[in-house]
Protein backbone atom coordinates (compact mmCIF):
# COMPACT_ATOMS: atom_id res chain seq x y z
CA UNK A 1 0.00 0.00 0.00
CA UNK A 2 1.34 3.43 -0.94
CA UNK A 3 0.92 6.58 1.09
CA UNK A 4 2.00 10.20 1.09
CA UNK A 5 4.57 11.38 3.63
CA UNK A 6 3.07 12.83 6.77
CA UNK A 7 3.05 16.60 6.74
CA UNK A 8 3.37 16.73 10.50
CA UNK A 9 6.94 15.39 10.47
CA UNK A 10 9.37 18.30 10.70
CA UNK A 11 12.91 17.97 9.45
CA UNK A 12 15.68 17.89 12.05
CA UNK A 13 18.24 20.66 12.56
CA UNK A 14 20.71 19.23 10.06
CA UNK A 15 18.20 19.13 7.20
CA UNK A 16 16.97 22.64 7.99
CA UNK A 17 20.42 24.22 8.21
CA UNK A 18 21.70 22.61 4.99
CA UNK A 19 18.54 23.25 2.94
CA UNK A 20 20.15 26.37 1.40
CA UNK A 21 22.39 24.08 -0.69
CA UNK A 22 19.49 22.60 -2.67
CA UNK A 23 19.08 18.94 -3.56
CA UNK A 24 20.56 18.48 -7.05
CA UNK A 25 23.35 20.95 -7.71
CA UNK A 26 26.76 20.18 -9.20
CA UNK A 27 28.06 19.12 -5.78
CA UNK A 28 25.31 16.53 -5.25
CA UNK A 29 25.60 15.30 -8.84
CA UNK A 30 29.34 14.78 -8.46
CA UNK A 31 29.00 12.92 -5.15
CA UNK A 32 26.12 10.82 -6.49
CA UNK A 33 27.83 9.60 -9.66
CA UNK A 34 31.33 9.19 -8.26
CA UNK A 35 30.11 7.09 -5.33
CA UNK A 36 28.05 5.00 -7.76
CA UNK A 37 31.09 4.51 -10.00
CA UNK A 38 33.11 3.28 -7.01
CA UNK A 39 30.64 0.40 -6.60
CA UNK A 40 31.18 -1.07 -10.10
CA UNK A 41 34.28 -3.13 -9.07
CA UNK A 42 32.12 -4.84 -6.43
CA UNK A 43 29.83 -6.12 -9.17
CA UNK A 44 32.87 -7.79 -10.73
CA UNK A 45 34.49 -9.27 -7.63
CA UNK A 46 31.31 -10.21 -5.77
CA UNK A 47 30.22 -12.83 -8.29
CA UNK A 48 33.41 -13.56 -10.22
CA UNK A 49 33.49 -17.01 -8.59
CA UNK A 50 30.64 -18.02 -10.95
CA UNK A 51 33.25 -18.25 -13.72
CA UNK A 52 36.46 -18.68 -11.71
CA UNK A 53 35.12 -21.82 -10.05
CA UNK A 54 32.72 -23.20 -12.65
CA UNK A 55 32.94 -26.94 -13.21
CA UNK A 56 33.08 -27.85 -16.91
CA UNK A 57 31.94 -31.28 -18.16
CA UNK A 58 34.61 -33.85 -17.33
CA UNK A 59 35.32 -37.56 -17.34
CA UNK A 60 38.05 -39.89 -16.20
CA UNK A 61 41.23 -39.70 -18.21
CA UNK A 62 42.09 -42.84 -20.18
CA UNK A 63 45.84 -42.71 -20.92
CA UNK A 64 46.58 -42.33 -24.62
CA UNK A 65 49.41 -44.91 -24.55
CA UNK A 66 47.04 -47.80 -23.81
CA UNK A 67 46.54 -50.17 -26.72
CA UNK A 68 42.74 -49.99 -27.00
CA UNK A 69 40.46 -50.40 -30.00
CA UNK A 70 38.27 -47.41 -30.87
CA UNK A 71 35.19 -49.26 -29.61
CA UNK A 72 36.67 -49.93 -26.19
CA UNK A 73 38.20 -46.45 -25.84
CA UNK A 74 34.76 -44.97 -26.49
CA UNK A 75 33.14 -47.38 -24.02
CA UNK A 76 35.73 -47.18 -21.23
CA UNK A 77 33.52 -44.74 -19.25
CA UNK A 78 30.21 -46.10 -17.87
CA UNK A 79 26.98 -44.22 -18.56
CA UNK A 80 24.90 -42.76 -15.71
CA UNK A 81 21.59 -40.91 -15.57
CA UNK A 82 21.95 -37.17 -15.07
CA UNK A 83 18.99 -35.56 -13.26
CA UNK A 84 20.06 -32.08 -14.35
CA UNK A 85 19.57 -33.21 -17.96
CA UNK A 86 16.11 -34.74 -17.49
CA UNK A 87 17.54 -38.17 -16.69
CA UNK A 88 19.58 -38.49 -19.89
CA UNK A 89 22.43 -41.01 -19.97
CA UNK A 90 25.79 -39.26 -19.70
CA UNK A 91 29.38 -40.52 -19.24
CA UNK A 92 30.27 -40.91 -15.56
CA UNK A 93 32.28 -38.02 -14.14
CA UNK A 94 33.96 -39.91 -11.34
CA UNK A 95 34.49 -43.52 -12.41
CA UNK A 96 35.67 -45.66 -15.31
CA UNK A 97 35.74 -49.36 -16.08
CA UNK A 98 38.78 -51.03 -14.62
CA UNK A 99 41.47 -50.52 -17.24
CA UNK A 100 43.07 -53.93 -16.75
CA UNK A 101 39.79 -55.56 -17.74
CA UNK A 102 39.19 -53.15 -20.62
CA UNK A 103 42.69 -53.79 -22.06
CA UNK A 104 42.14 -57.52 -21.76
CA UNK A 105 38.80 -57.39 -23.61
CA UNK A 106 40.29 -55.16 -26.30
CA UNK A 107 43.26 -57.48 -26.91
CA UNK A 108 40.92 -60.46 -27.23
CA UNK A 109 38.85 -58.63 -29.87
CA UNK A 110 35.60 -58.71 -27.88
CA UNK A 111 33.01 -56.01 -28.62
CA UNK A 112 31.61 -53.90 -25.75
CA UNK A 113 27.86 -54.25 -25.18
CA UNK A 114 27.61 -57.17 -27.60
CA UNK A 115 30.07 -59.83 -26.48
CA UNK A 116 30.73 -58.23 -23.10
CA UNK A 117 28.00 -57.21 -20.68
CA UNK A 118 29.26 -53.82 -19.45
CA UNK A 119 27.16 -53.92 -16.29
CA UNK A 120 29.36 -56.80 -15.08
CA UNK A 121 32.67 -55.04 -15.73
CA UNK A 122 34.26 -53.80 -12.44
CA UNK A 123 34.83 -50.05 -12.01
CA UNK A 124 37.51 -47.88 -10.50
CA UNK A 125 38.04 -44.19 -9.72
CA UNK A 126 39.82 -41.67 -11.93
CA UNK A 127 43.30 -42.88 -11.00
CA UNK A 128 44.97 -41.00 -13.86
CA UNK A 129 43.08 -37.74 -13.36
CA UNK A 130 40.41 -36.16 -15.50
CA UNK A 131 39.98 -34.69 -18.94
CA UNK A 132 37.90 -31.52 -19.09
CA UNK A 133 35.77 -30.08 -21.85
CA UNK A 134 37.47 -26.88 -23.03
CA UNK A 135 34.70 -25.69 -25.32
CA UNK A 136 33.61 -23.11 -22.70
CA UNK A 137 36.66 -22.44 -20.49
CA UNK A 138 40.37 -22.69 -21.15
CA UNK A 139 40.87 -23.17 -17.42
CA UNK A 140 39.14 -22.56 -14.07
CA UNK A 141 40.36 -23.23 -10.54
CA UNK A 142 38.40 -26.49 -10.77
CA UNK A 143 40.46 -27.75 -13.70
CA UNK A 144 43.65 -26.24 -12.26
CA UNK A 145 43.50 -28.22 -9.01
CA UNK A 146 41.05 -31.04 -9.91
CA UNK A 147 38.32 -29.95 -7.49
CA UNK A 148 35.86 -32.62 -8.64
CA UNK A 149 34.43 -35.90 -7.36
CA UNK A 150 35.99 -36.54 -3.94
CA UNK A 151 37.30 -32.96 -3.86
CA UNK A 152 34.07 -31.34 -5.08
CA UNK A 153 33.24 -30.09 -1.55
CA UNK A 154 35.99 -27.52 -2.02
CA UNK A 155 33.99 -25.77 -4.74
CA UNK A 156 31.24 -24.33 -2.50
CA UNK A 157 33.81 -23.79 0.25
CA UNK A 158 35.71 -21.47 -2.13
CA UNK A 159 32.71 -19.14 -2.26
CA UNK A 160 32.22 -19.51 1.48
CA UNK A 161 35.79 -18.31 2.10
CA UNK A 162 34.95 -15.12 0.21
CA UNK A 163 31.82 -14.66 2.31
CA UNK A 164 33.74 -15.39 5.52
CA UNK A 165 35.81 -12.37 4.51
CA UNK A 166 32.63 -10.40 3.91
CA UNK A 167 31.44 -11.40 7.39
CA UNK A 168 34.67 -10.20 8.96
CA UNK A 169 34.65 -6.99 6.93
CA UNK A 170 31.07 -6.26 7.97
CA UNK A 171 32.06 -6.58 11.62
CA UNK A 172 35.26 -4.53 11.42
CA UNK A 173 34.55 -1.86 8.82
CA UNK A 174 31.38 -0.50 10.37
CA UNK A 175 33.05 0.30 13.67
CA UNK A 176 36.19 1.64 11.97
CA UNK A 177 34.05 3.83 9.73
CA UNK A 178 32.08 5.22 12.66
CA UNK A 179 35.34 5.82 14.53
CA UNK A 180 37.66 7.14 11.78
CA UNK A 181 35.29 8.26 9.02
CA UNK A 182 33.49 6.86 6.01
CA UNK A 183 35.85 8.20 3.35
CA UNK A 184 39.15 6.84 4.65
CA UNK A 185 37.71 3.35 5.24
CA UNK A 186 36.14 3.36 1.77
CA UNK A 187 39.36 4.17 -0.12
CA UNK A 188 41.72 2.09 1.99
CA UNK A 189 39.56 -0.98 1.37
CA UNK A 190 39.25 -0.22 -2.38
CA UNK A 191 43.06 -0.27 -2.53
CA UNK A 192 43.19 -3.46 -0.46
CA UNK A 193 40.66 -5.18 -2.73
CA UNK A 194 42.61 -4.24 -5.86
CA UNK A 195 45.99 -5.36 -4.49
CA UNK A 196 44.56 -8.64 -3.14
CA UNK A 197 42.95 -9.45 -6.50
CA UNK A 198 46.32 -8.91 -8.20
CA UNK A 199 48.05 -11.20 -5.68
CA UNK A 200 45.37 -13.86 -6.22
CA UNK A 201 46.40 -14.16 -9.88
CA UNK A 202 49.62 -15.85 -8.77
CA UNK A 203 48.03 -18.41 -6.42
CA UNK A 204 49.83 -21.75 -6.61
CA UNK A 205 47.33 -23.78 -4.58
CA UNK A 206 43.66 -23.84 -3.71
CA UNK A 207 44.49 -22.99 -0.09
CA UNK A 208 46.42 -19.86 -1.11
CA UNK A 209 43.61 -18.86 -3.48
CA UNK A 210 41.03 -19.11 -0.68
CA UNK A 211 43.20 -17.19 1.79
CA UNK A 212 43.45 -14.25 -0.59
CA UNK A 213 39.76 -14.59 -1.48
CA UNK A 214 39.00 -14.04 2.20
CA UNK A 215 40.85 -10.71 2.11
CA UNK A 216 39.03 -9.67 -1.07
CA UNK A 217 35.70 -10.40 0.59
CA UNK A 218 36.69 -8.33 3.63
CA UNK A 219 37.60 -5.33 1.46
CA UNK A 220 34.63 -5.82 -0.90
CA UNK A 221 31.91 -5.29 1.73
CA UNK A 222 33.87 -2.62 3.60
CA UNK A 223 34.06 -0.17 0.71
CA UNK A 224 30.52 -0.96 -0.44
CA UNK A 225 28.91 -0.20 2.94
CA UNK A 226 31.12 2.88 3.47
CA UNK A 227 30.14 4.29 0.06
CA UNK A 228 26.49 3.51 0.67
CA UNK A 229 26.39 5.26 4.06
CA UNK A 230 28.51 8.15 2.79
CA UNK A 231 26.02 8.90 0.02
CA UNK A 232 23.04 8.43 2.33
CA UNK A 233 24.45 11.02 4.75
CA UNK A 234 25.63 13.62 2.22
CA UNK A 235 22.66 13.71 -0.16
CA UNK A 236 19.29 15.34 0.52
CA UNK A 237 16.09 13.38 1.25
CA UNK A 238 14.81 13.02 -2.34
CA UNK A 239 18.18 12.27 -3.94
CA UNK A 240 19.07 10.00 -1.01
CA UNK A 241 16.13 7.77 -1.88
CA UNK A 242 17.28 7.44 -5.50
CA UNK A 243 20.89 6.84 -4.46
CA UNK A 244 20.17 4.20 -1.83
CA UNK A 245 17.62 2.20 -3.80
CA UNK A 246 18.50 2.66 -7.47
CA UNK A 247 21.82 4.49 -7.83
CA UNK A 248 24.29 2.29 -5.96
CA UNK A 249 22.42 -0.89 -6.84
CA UNK A 250 22.20 -0.14 -10.57
CA UNK A 251 25.92 0.54 -10.80
CA UNK A 252 26.60 -2.70 -8.91
CA UNK A 253 24.42 -4.40 -11.54
CA UNK A 254 26.48 -2.73 -14.29
CA UNK A 255 29.60 -4.41 -12.91
CA UNK A 256 27.69 -7.68 -12.54
CA UNK A 257 26.43 -7.43 -16.14
CA UNK A 258 29.90 -6.67 -17.51
CA UNK A 259 31.35 -9.70 -15.70
CA UNK A 260 29.93 -12.36 -18.08
CA UNK A 261 30.91 -10.23 -21.09
CA UNK A 262 34.48 -10.06 -19.81
CA UNK A 263 34.48 -13.77 -18.92
CA UNK A 264 33.21 -14.58 -22.42
CA UNK A 265 36.23 -12.78 -23.92
CA UNK A 266 38.77 -14.09 -21.37
CA UNK A 267 38.37 -17.83 -20.76
CA UNK A 268 41.45 -18.32 -18.54
CA UNK A 269 40.84 -17.70 -14.83
CA UNK A 270 44.17 -16.03 -14.13
CA UNK A 271 43.82 -13.55 -16.98
CA UNK A 272 40.22 -12.88 -15.95
CA UNK A 273 41.34 -12.04 -12.42
CA UNK A 274 44.06 -9.75 -13.76
CA UNK A 275 41.50 -7.81 -15.79
CA UNK A 276 39.33 -7.37 -12.68
CA UNK A 277 42.03 -5.27 -11.00
CA UNK A 278 41.65 -2.45 -13.54
CA UNK A 279 38.32 -0.99 -12.26
CA UNK A 280 39.73 -0.72 -8.73
CA UNK A 281 42.78 1.17 -9.97
CA UNK A 282 40.52 3.65 -11.78
CA UNK A 283 38.52 4.30 -8.59
CA UNK A 284 41.43 5.33 -6.37
CA UNK A 285 41.84 8.87 -7.86
CA UNK A 286 38.26 9.62 -6.76
CA UNK A 287 39.72 10.35 -3.29
CA UNK A 288 40.29 13.96 -4.36
CA UNK A 289 36.68 14.46 -5.48
CA UNK A 290 34.56 12.76 -2.78
CA UNK A 291 34.26 14.55 0.61
CA UNK A 292 33.88 13.10 4.08
CA UNK A 293 30.35 12.82 5.50
CA UNK A 294 29.36 16.14 7.14
CA UNK A 295 26.87 14.25 9.32
CA UNK A 296 29.68 12.06 10.65
CA UNK A 297 31.91 15.08 11.25
CA UNK A 298 29.12 16.76 13.21
CA UNK A 299 28.54 13.61 15.25
CA UNK A 300 32.24 13.82 16.19
CA UNK A 301 31.95 17.51 17.11
CA UNK A 302 34.05 18.60 14.12
CA UNK A 303 31.69 21.40 13.10
CA UNK A 304 34.29 23.57 11.32
CA UNK A 305 35.28 20.74 8.96
CA UNK A 306 31.63 20.06 8.16
CA UNK A 307 31.05 23.75 7.45
CA UNK A 308 34.09 23.84 5.16
CA UNK A 309 32.62 21.01 3.07
CA UNK A 310 29.32 22.85 2.70
CA UNK A 311 31.01 26.12 1.82
CA UNK A 312 32.93 24.36 -0.95
CA UNK A 313 29.68 22.71 -2.03
CA UNK A 314 27.90 26.07 -2.09
CA UNK A 315 30.69 27.49 -4.24
CA UNK A 316 30.36 24.54 -6.63
CA UNK A 317 26.58 25.01 -6.75
CA UNK A 318 27.03 28.81 -7.18
CA UNK A 319 25.07 29.52 -4.00
CA UNK A 320 25.92 32.04 -1.29
CA UNK A 321 26.09 30.19 2.08
CA UNK A 322 24.93 31.80 5.35
CA UNK A 323 27.65 33.26 7.62
CA UNK A 324 27.13 30.45 10.16
CA UNK A 325 25.71 27.17 8.86
CA UNK A 326 25.39 25.01 11.98
CA UNK A 327 24.58 27.61 14.64
CA UNK A 328 22.37 25.42 16.83
CA UNK A 329 24.64 22.42 16.43
CA UNK A 330 27.65 24.46 17.53
CA UNK A 331 25.84 25.25 20.76
CA UNK A 332 24.96 21.60 21.23
CA UNK A 333 28.55 20.58 20.62
CA UNK A 334 29.84 22.83 23.39
CA UNK A 335 27.34 21.63 25.96
CA UNK A 336 27.26 17.93 25.09
CA UNK A 337 29.53 15.26 26.51
CA UNK A 338 29.92 12.69 23.78
CA UNK A 339 30.76 9.06 24.12
CA UNK A 340 31.79 6.55 21.45
CA UNK A 341 29.13 4.16 20.17
CA UNK A 342 29.79 0.54 19.27
CA UNK A 343 28.05 -2.68 18.30
CA UNK A 344 26.88 -3.29 21.87
CA UNK A 345 24.53 -0.30 21.58
CA UNK A 346 22.51 -2.27 19.03
CA UNK A 347 21.43 -4.57 21.87
CA UNK A 348 21.43 -2.16 24.82
CA UNK A 349 17.75 -1.13 24.86
CA UNK A 350 14.71 -3.31 24.22
CA UNK A 351 13.51 -1.30 21.22
CA UNK A 352 16.74 -1.25 19.21
CA UNK A 353 17.47 -4.85 20.22
CA UNK A 354 14.27 -6.26 18.66
CA UNK A 355 14.64 -4.09 15.56
CA UNK A 356 18.20 -5.35 15.12
CA UNK A 357 17.34 -9.03 15.63
CA UNK A 358 14.46 -8.85 13.14
CA UNK A 359 16.58 -7.10 10.54
CA UNK A 360 19.39 -9.61 11.01
CA UNK A 361 17.02 -12.51 10.29
CA UNK A 362 15.56 -10.78 7.22
CA UNK A 363 19.01 -9.90 5.85
CA UNK A 364 20.23 -13.44 6.47
CA UNK A 365 17.39 -14.97 4.46
CA UNK A 366 17.78 -12.45 1.65
CA UNK A 367 21.46 -13.22 1.19
CA UNK A 368 20.78 -16.96 1.04
CA UNK A 369 18.24 -16.46 -1.75
CA UNK A 370 20.15 -13.76 -3.65
CA UNK A 371 23.56 -15.41 -3.72
CA UNK A 372 22.25 -18.94 -4.19
CA UNK A 373 20.27 -17.81 -7.24
CA UNK A 374 23.20 -15.78 -8.57
CA UNK A 375 25.70 -18.61 -8.11
CA UNK A 376 23.29 -21.10 -9.66
CA UNK A 377 23.38 -19.47 -13.11
CA UNK A 378 26.24 -21.74 -14.20
CA UNK A 379 24.02 -24.77 -13.50
CA UNK A 380 21.06 -23.61 -15.57
CA UNK A 381 20.30 -25.05 -18.99
CA UNK A 382 22.05 -23.24 -21.83
CA UNK A 383 25.06 -20.93 -22.13
CA UNK A 384 26.49 -19.95 -18.70
CA UNK A 385 27.61 -16.52 -19.96
CA UNK A 386 24.13 -15.69 -21.24
CA UNK A 387 22.46 -17.03 -18.10
CA UNK A 388 24.69 -14.89 -15.88
CA UNK A 389 24.08 -11.86 -18.12
CA UNK A 390 20.32 -12.48 -17.88
CA UNK A 391 20.56 -12.77 -14.09
CA UNK A 392 22.35 -9.40 -13.99
CA UNK A 393 19.94 -7.82 -16.48
CA UNK A 394 16.99 -8.76 -14.26
CA UNK A 395 18.44 -6.54 -11.55
CA UNK A 396 17.92 -3.34 -13.56
CA UNK A 397 14.09 -3.39 -13.49
CA UNK A 398 14.29 -4.74 -9.92
CA UNK A 399 16.29 -1.73 -8.71
CA UNK A 400 14.02 0.61 -10.67
CA UNK A 401 11.01 -0.91 -8.93
CA UNK A 402 12.73 -0.59 -5.56
CA UNK A 403 13.17 3.15 -6.20
CA UNK A 404 9.49 3.53 -7.14
CA UNK A 405 8.46 1.66 -4.00
CA UNK A 406 10.82 3.65 -1.82
CA UNK A 407 9.64 6.93 -3.32
CA UNK A 408 5.92 6.43 -2.87
CA UNK A 409 5.22 3.31 -0.79
CA UNK A 410 5.43 2.03 2.75
CA UNK A 411 8.91 0.68 3.50
CA UNK A 412 7.57 -2.19 5.56
CA UNK A 413 5.00 -3.33 2.99
CA UNK A 414 7.48 -2.92 0.12
CA UNK A 415 9.94 -5.26 1.83
CA UNK A 416 7.32 -7.78 2.93
CA UNK A 417 5.54 -8.00 -0.45
CA UNK A 418 8.73 -8.51 -2.48
CA UNK A 419 10.05 -11.16 -0.09
CA UNK A 420 6.74 -13.04 -0.09
CA UNK A 421 6.45 -12.87 -3.90
CA UNK A 422 10.02 -14.08 -4.41
CA UNK A 423 9.44 -17.00 -2.08
CA UNK A 424 6.30 -18.07 -3.96
CA UNK A 425 8.12 -18.05 -7.32
CA UNK A 426 10.89 -20.23 -5.92
CA UNK A 427 8.40 -22.69 -4.47
CA UNK A 428 6.64 -22.96 -7.84
CA UNK A 429 9.92 -23.68 -9.72
CA UNK A 430 10.23 -27.19 -8.32
CA UNK A 431 6.69 -28.03 -9.55
CA UNK A 432 7.61 -27.47 -13.21
CA UNK A 433 8.19 -30.67 -15.25
CA UNK A 434 11.84 -31.36 -16.11
CA UNK A 435 11.34 -30.95 -19.87
CA UNK A 436 9.99 -27.37 -19.48
CA UNK A 437 13.43 -25.95 -18.69
CA UNK A 438 12.74 -22.48 -20.08
CA UNK A 439 9.60 -22.12 -17.96
CA UNK A 440 11.65 -23.08 -14.88
CA UNK A 441 14.38 -20.58 -15.82
CA UNK A 442 11.76 -17.83 -16.28
CA UNK A 443 10.27 -18.51 -12.85
CA UNK A 444 13.74 -18.55 -11.28
CA UNK A 445 14.54 -15.18 -12.87
CA UNK A 446 11.23 -13.79 -11.58
CA UNK A 447 12.18 -15.02 -8.12
CA UNK A 448 15.60 -13.35 -8.54
CA UNK A 449 13.81 -10.16 -9.61
CA UNK A 450 11.68 -10.08 -6.44
CA UNK A 451 14.58 -10.99 -4.13
CA UNK A 452 16.81 -8.32 -5.70
CA UNK A 453 14.09 -5.71 -5.23
CA UNK A 454 13.81 -6.71 -1.57
CA UNK A 455 17.59 -6.55 -1.14
CA UNK A 456 17.70 -2.97 -2.47
CA UNK A 457 14.81 -1.96 -0.23
CA UNK A 458 16.24 -3.50 2.95
CA UNK A 459 19.60 -1.73 2.51
CA UNK A 460 17.98 1.71 2.32
CA UNK A 461 15.31 0.81 4.89
CA UNK A 462 17.95 -0.21 7.44
CA UNK A 463 19.88 3.03 6.89
CA UNK A 464 16.70 5.00 7.56
CA UNK A 465 15.78 3.15 10.76
CA UNK A 466 19.10 3.57 12.57
CA UNK A 467 20.48 6.89 13.91
CA UNK A 468 23.53 8.78 12.64
CA UNK A 469 25.65 7.87 15.68
CA UNK A 470 25.23 4.16 14.86
CA UNK A 471 24.22 4.08 11.20
CA UNK A 472 27.40 2.72 9.66
CA UNK A 473 27.92 0.25 12.52
CA UNK A 474 24.28 -0.86 12.28
CA UNK A 475 24.23 -1.34 8.51
CA UNK A 476 27.59 -3.09 8.71
CA UNK A 477 26.28 -5.35 11.46
CA UNK A 478 23.15 -6.18 9.44
CA UNK A 479 25.46 -7.06 6.58
CA UNK A 480 27.63 -9.09 8.97
CA UNK A 481 24.64 -11.05 10.30
CA UNK A 482 23.47 -11.74 6.77
CA UNK A 483 26.82 -13.29 5.85
CA UNK A 484 25.88 -16.44 7.70
CA UNK A 485 23.39 -16.81 4.86
CA UNK A 486 25.91 -15.99 2.15
CA UNK A 487 28.44 -18.44 3.64
CA UNK A 488 25.96 -21.33 3.44
CA UNK A 489 24.36 -20.19 0.15
CA UNK A 490 26.94 -22.10 -2.00
CA UNK A 491 26.02 -25.29 -0.13
CA UNK A 492 22.35 -24.74 -1.03
CA UNK A 493 23.48 -25.13 -4.65
CA UNK A 494 25.56 -28.16 -3.66
CA UNK A 495 22.30 -29.83 -2.55
CA UNK A 496 21.45 -30.18 -6.26
CA UNK A 497 23.64 -33.28 -6.27
CA UNK A 498 21.06 -34.94 -4.01
CA UNK A 499 17.85 -33.40 -5.36
CA UNK A 500 17.28 -30.72 -8.01
CA UNK A 501 14.18 -29.45 -6.15
CA UNK A 502 15.64 -29.26 -2.63
CA UNK A 503 17.39 -25.84 -2.98
CA UNK A 504 14.21 -24.23 -4.32
CA UNK A 505 12.03 -25.68 -1.55
CA UNK A 506 14.38 -24.43 1.17
CA UNK A 507 14.94 -20.98 -0.38
CA UNK A 508 11.26 -20.47 -1.14
CA UNK A 509 10.14 -21.42 2.37
CA UNK A 510 12.72 -19.24 4.14
CA UNK A 511 12.03 -16.23 1.91
CA UNK A 512 8.26 -16.45 2.40
CA UNK A 513 8.65 -16.65 6.19
CA UNK A 514 11.02 -13.66 6.14
CA UNK A 515 8.36 -11.69 4.28
CA UNK A 516 5.91 -12.30 7.10
CA UNK A 517 8.52 -11.49 9.77
CA UNK A 518 9.34 -8.13 8.18
CA UNK A 519 5.81 -6.90 8.93
CA UNK A 520 6.94 -6.44 12.55
CA UNK A 521 9.44 -3.72 11.65
CA UNK A 522 8.62 -0.05 12.32
CA UNK A 523 7.68 2.26 9.45
CA UNK A 524 10.18 4.94 8.38
CA UNK A 525 8.37 6.35 5.34
CA UNK A 526 8.14 10.13 5.53
CA UNK A 527 10.28 10.30 8.68
CA UNK A 528 13.52 12.33 8.94
CA UNK A 529 16.75 10.43 9.49
CA UNK A 530 17.20 9.91 13.26
CA UNK A 531 20.36 11.41 14.74
CA UNK A 532 20.32 9.67 18.14
CA UNK A 533 19.03 6.36 19.51
CA UNK A 534 16.07 8.06 21.20
CA UNK A 535 14.87 9.36 17.83
CA UNK A 536 14.31 5.85 16.43
CA UNK A 537 10.84 4.54 15.55
CA UNK A 538 9.37 1.96 17.92
CA UNK A 539 9.14 -1.81 17.54
CA UNK A 540 5.69 -3.36 18.25
CA UNK A 541 5.43 -4.20 21.93
CA UNK A 542 8.34 -1.99 22.96
CA UNK A 543 8.24 1.79 23.29
CA UNK A 544 6.09 4.11 21.26
CA UNK A 545 7.54 7.43 20.25
CA UNK A 546 6.16 10.37 18.40
CA UNK A 547 8.05 11.85 15.43
CA UNK A 548 10.76 14.19 16.65
CA UNK A 549 10.97 17.80 15.54
CA UNK A 550 13.33 20.72 15.63
CA UNK A 551 12.83 20.95 19.39
CA UNK A 552 14.66 17.75 20.36
CA UNK A 553 17.21 18.42 23.09
CA UNK A 554 20.69 17.39 24.04
CA UNK A 555 19.35 15.55 27.08
CA UNK A 556 17.92 12.91 24.70
CA UNK A 557 21.41 11.92 23.68
CA UNK A 558 22.51 11.68 27.29
CA UNK A 559 19.84 9.15 28.24
CA UNK A 560 22.19 6.23 27.70
CA UNK A 561 24.69 7.77 30.12
CA UNK A 562 22.28 7.57 33.05
CA UNK A 563 21.23 11.23 32.90
CA UNK A 564 17.61 12.45 33.14
CA UNK A 565 15.62 11.92 29.98
CA UNK A 566 13.65 14.77 28.47
CA UNK A 567 12.49 13.27 25.22
CA UNK A 568 9.33 12.48 23.30
CA UNK A 569 9.60 8.75 24.14
CA UNK A 570 6.67 7.19 25.99
CA UNK A 571 6.32 3.54 26.95
CA UNK A 572 3.13 1.57 26.48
Amino acid sequence: MCAEPSATNKIPDYEAETAFLGEWGRFQQRVFFLLCLSVIPNGFSGLSVVFLADTPPHRCLVPAHLNLTAAWRNSSIPLERDESRAGALMPSRCSRFKLEEVVSFSERGLLPGIEVNLSNVPREGCLDGWEYDQSIYTSTIITEWDLVCGESWKNPLTSSCFFFGVLTGSFISGQLSDRFGRKIVMFVTIALQTVATFVQVFSQSWTAFCAVFFVIGLAHISNYVAAFVLGTEILGPRVRTIFSTAGVCLFFAVGYMLLPLLAFLIRDWRMLLLSLTLPGCLCLPLWWFIPESPRWLLSQGRVKEAEAIFRNAAKLNKIEPPPVIFSSLQKDTKSEKRRPYNICDLLRSRNIRWISITLWLVWNTLTIAYFALSLNTANLHGNPFFNCFLSALVEFPAYTLSWVMFRWCSRRLSLSSTLFTGGLFLLIVQLIPAHLVYVAITLEMMGKFAVTTAFAVVYAYSAEIYPTVLRNTAVGTCSMASRIGSIIAPFFIYLRSYSISLPYILMGTLTTLAGLLSLLLPESFGMPLPDTITHMQHFPGCCRKTPYTLTHTVEEENTTEGKPQHSNLTCK
